[in-house]
């Protein structure tokens, strides 16, 4: 149905998915299957790496790194510049190929690419902006200027849910500053690594430039992960995926005083105020918490209601959640695909037993489609903020909701919990807003007022 769009993109039946400044033809990992999690189906097998094919791509990037580093900073923006022409070419494609790999819709497919393509402009800006300061000297006859080098390889592991847009968040920020990177992708979206490694293979080409600079270890599990974390090679890691995975990766590198940049779960909550525009955060919250079927870093997964608006708004909420089209993610007018895999719809409804069995109440959704893929209906769970399931995180659509008295309950309620990346306040006061953006407000790394909590611009 859409071999088209794989040839298009350089994917056959078996693909390898491991390039070390050229293709592997052979790795001696084992080999895995990419399936498409709205039928089950397998897309397309991919040969892994073992260890001497991930060692094989960190001397090629160790060998790239030495001339890259001494192309002119522009120069290497020109090249990142390119490569946002090259995927410009092809963002139908790859976004169809991430909705068909991830199970996103073909809005947020294509989205994904757009977000790549707009690191690669932000990235060519950057490449006329590294500046360092110059300082007076208190020796005679002296200056002292600020000058930044080059780390060297740098890893990027990437999750499932954006399975190309966080390699671009970091690659081409990496490559205009003079490093190399070896990518470790998710094993549930390989085919989207090894499409987007075809793109780039081709602009290094058509600009003369040795392929080691970008390189791919896909692993079978979580092995290539862990070689790159223990790596004294690689001075950077950076790591997008689960707080689990995160605790794992930033003790290996931390054991060996290398830097890591860990981007990780979010148990993200929004305060509804009584002085909000109810529509505007309505259409924010239904989203923010269904969107990516729950599975963004982002996702809404916490709701504190003003108890003035709390029963009027949760009737609302359950009875937008009730119109979700549910379905295969190419189609149109679908807004929710399916969970990733067999083992997210088992631990959503394990998730489902404990917010009954800690007192939580189900007010919609929770079953399982009876259709071929890992579709569910999301759920929303009139629960207490005190309740064990609500301080964890389930990477599925279930959304929590709760009543608050006053704004310093719903704060210290929404800080209540050990991750922090996203938040917003709805209101219309700006008292209201400036306490949540305060010091003494959200403890999050974002946090919004009248927008939801999904998403991140790339300048942020």
């Amino acid at each position: 149905m859409f071999d088209d769009v794989l040839q298009r993109l350089g994917l056959a039946e078996e693909n390898s998915g491991v390039y070390a400044g050229e293709w592997i033809e052979n790795p001696g990992g084992p080999v895995i299957e990419s399936v498409n999690p709205a039928t089950g189906e397998a897309i397309a097998r991919v040969r892994t790496a073992a260890r001497s094919d991930y060692d094989r791509g960190v001397e090629q990037a160790e060998l790239a790194f030495r001339s890259w580093r001494m192309l002119p900073a522009p120069r290497r923006g020109e090249i990142v510049r390119q490569l946002g022409l090259a995927l410009r070419e092809r963002k139908a494609d790859l976004g169809l190929l991430v909705t068909l790999e991830a199970g996103k819709i073909t809005s947020e497919g294509e989205g994904e690419v757009q977000e790549m393509i707009d690191m690669c402009d932000f990235s060519v800006g950057l490449s006329r902006q590294l500046y360092g300061l110059t300082m007076p000297s208190e020796r005679p006859g002296h200056r002292m200027f600020e000058q930044w080098h080059p780390l060297g390889p740098v890893g990027i592991i990437t999750a499932f849910n954006f399975p190309v847009a966080v390699w671009a968040w970091n690659a081409t920020l990496a490559a205009v500053c003079g490093d190399s990177t070896i990518w470790k992708p998710s094993p549930h979206t390989p085919l989207a690594a090894i499409a987007v490694q075809n793109i780039v293979n081709r602009v290094l080409a058509d600009g003369g430039i040795d392929g080691g600079v970008f390189n791919l270890c896909t692993g079978a599990g979580t092995e290539a992960g862990e070689w790159l974390a223990e790596d004294p090679r690689v001075p950077l890691v950076s790591a997008t995926g689960s707080c689990a995975m995160g605790r794992s990766v930033g003790a290996a590198i931390a054991r060996r005083l290398g830097r890591g940049l860990l981007e990780l779960g979010g148990n993200n909550a929004v305060v509804l105020s009584d002085k909000a525009d109810r529509d505007l955060a309505l259409r924010a919250a239904l989203f923010a918490a269904a969107g990516t079927a729950g599975q963004r870093c982002t996702t809404l997964r916490r709701l504190f209601l003003h108890e003035s608006i709390a029963e009027e708004f949760t009737d609302r909420l359950v009875a937008g959640y009730r119109s979700i089209p549910i379905g295969n993610p190419w189609e149109d007018g679908v807004l929710m695909g399916p969970l990733i895999s067999e083992q997210a719809v088992e631990r959503m409804m394990r998730a489902l037993d404990a917010i009954r069995e800690q007192g939580g109440e189900i007010l919609c959704g929770g079953n399982r489609l009876d259709r071929p893929g890992n579709f569910v209906e999301p759920v929303i769970a009139r629960v207490r903020p005190d309740m064990p399931i609500v301080a964890e995180e389930t990477f599925a659509p279930i959304l929590y909701v709760m009543a608050y008295h006053d704004l310093e309950e719903a704060i210290l309620a929404h800080n209540s919990v050990d991750q922090g990346l996203s938040s917003a306040i709805f209101t219309d006061s700006l008292a209201e807003a400036e306490r949540f953006l305060s010091h003494a407000g959200s403890d999050c790394g974002i946090a919004n007022v009248n927008i939801g909590t999904s998403g991140a611009e790339i300048g942020g």
